[in-house]
Parts: C-alpha cells; structure tokens; sequence
C-alpha cells in the first residue's frame, strides 16, 4: 500500500495541559506518512514552549508556527494549510486526542472511495473526571442534512487538499468564528461532493466546564448567519429558512439548562451504543 501523505493542521491556544498528550496522539499514529503542522495561536501559557520542544524532537514530523496575537481557528487553520504538503488535510484540536488508527482508518475510507470529498467519525467526550458521553452521527449525509445542523465533529474530519483548495479553505471572516467549518461544509457540498462518517469512536473531545463557557451567544448569531448563506448555496427551498432561528432559541435557553440537555443527550447515546 501505498502511503499517501496526511498533513494534521492544530492550532494551539492556552492549552499547556494538554498539548503534549495531543501531540503524542498524533506522533504515534499506525499511518506514518504524516506531517503535524501546529500554529500557537497568541498564548499566555507555555503552549509555545511545549510545542516547540516536541518540533525540536521530531523535527521530520513537525512544522511549528506562531501567530503574535490571536487571530481564532480560520485564519490559524488556512495558515496552516500553506504550509502542508499532503495529499489529504485532516485536523486535531490541540486539547484532544485521536485513537492511534483514526488516521489510518479515514484514508482507507478515501482512497476506497473516490466520490467522497471528506470523511469524519464519532467522538467520545470527557473532562478531567473521565469519559461522560458520546457522539451518535448519522454516515451518509445529504445535502438535507446540513440544514438541521453541521453533521460532521470538525476536528475529526480528513479532507481531500484539492477540494479543500477548489472551495479556498476556511473563509477568513468574524460572522464565521466557530462556525467556520459548517461553513466549509456548505461550500463543499455546493460543490456537488459528498462525505461520510465512520460510526467507529476514534476521537476524544475534551469538553469541560471551560469549554461549555465558550459558547457565546455571539457564536449563536455566527451559526445563523452562516445557516442563512449556506441554505443559499444549496438553493434550499424558503420552507427550509424557519431554521435558521434555531441557533437563537438554543442561545437563550439558560446556561445551566443548556449544559444539563445537553450532557443529558450524550450520555443517554454513550448508554445505546
């Protein structure tokens, strides 16, 4: 078999407790033609220094790269892309882990299967107590889809670059931040591709208490925004833009609520797996 290159794009922010584990994950995978391309995206922790001791140690593996400020996970991302010379894109938040065949599994996915544009898989969720919950997303996924929800876990997604550079990367706009790749999404499928979602669990998202106070309402106005121009691009019919609204109604639900439907909802598909 032939090993295409695979370049793993993370940006990396205030994430010096977890960096080393991510990058392990990454280092050690079963598929070696791989490249890990890490942007430190404006920290005021010691994530550059973690990172930049790992690129020293695997300099055959590791591209780092260093933003002065924040610039958020578009713009980190597409400078990360400039710099990746494989022939798939995939993604890791630098937070996360990935199982050790996540990479191997996906490209097998792509290179069986021509006609798709992009592959993702299920997640398991944690926090600093354990695993609490899992994702349960559907494999095939329509253009339909995309209007109840961006259908696909971001970081766990492996790309085909010429698609990727076909439909120019991530858009670079703040009505995006959050929300960047359900925009992607769109644009791929507007493009006429498709993709596909291993049912296998072969990412681990750490989501805590932190992770739950950066769901802004702003980033709720993003996903509307975004829904809008999306149902666009697929010429979705006027019947489809009630929900667009969606977003805002999540958004005012209390925060404590919020957290306790939706951990509520992982945990009950971690139990019917």
């Amino acid at each position: 078999m032939e090993y295409k290159k695979v370049s793993v794009i993370m940006g990396a922010y205030n994430c010096e407790k977890y960096i080393a584990e991510s990058i392990e994950s990454i280092i050690n995978q079963t598929y070696s033609n791989i490249e890990l391309i890490i942007c430190e995206d404006g920290s005021s922790d010691k994530t550059y220094e973690i990172a930049k001791a790992y690129a020293e140690k695997y300099p055959e593996k590791i591209i780092l790269l260093k933003n002065e400020k924040n610039m958020g996970l578009n713009y980190t991302s597409n400078k990360c892309i400039k710099q990746a010379t494989g022939v798939y894109i995939t993604r890791q938040d630098a937070d996360d882990t990935s199982s050790l065949t996540r990479i191997e599994k996906e490209v097998e996915v792509l290179e069986n299967s021509h006609d798709i544009a992009f592959v993702g898989c299920n997640m398991t969720y944690f926090d600093d107590k354990g695993q609490w919950g899992k994702s349960c997303i559907k494999e095939n996924i329509t253009k339909d889809d995309l209007v109840h929800g961006a259908q696909f876990s971001h970081p766990t997604c492996c790309i085909r670059r010429e698609i990727l550079d076909e439909v120019g990367g991530y858009t670079e706009d703040k009505r995006l931040l959050r929300v960047e790749d359900y925009d992607l999404w769109f644009k791929i499928y507007a493009k006429g591709y498709r993709a596909y979602n291993l049912k296998e669990f072969l990412y681990q998202y750490r989501e805590d208490e932190e992770a739950i106070q950066k769901k802004k309402f702003k980033y709720r106005i993003n996903e509307m925004y975004v829904r809008f121009i999306g149902y666009k691009r697929l010429h979705m019919p006027i019947t489809k833009y009630i929900y667009i609204f969606r977003p805002i109604i999540v958004g005012l639900l209390p925060r404590p609520v919020y957290k306790r439907l939706h951990r509520r909802k992982l945990k009950r598909e971690m139990q019917n797996v």
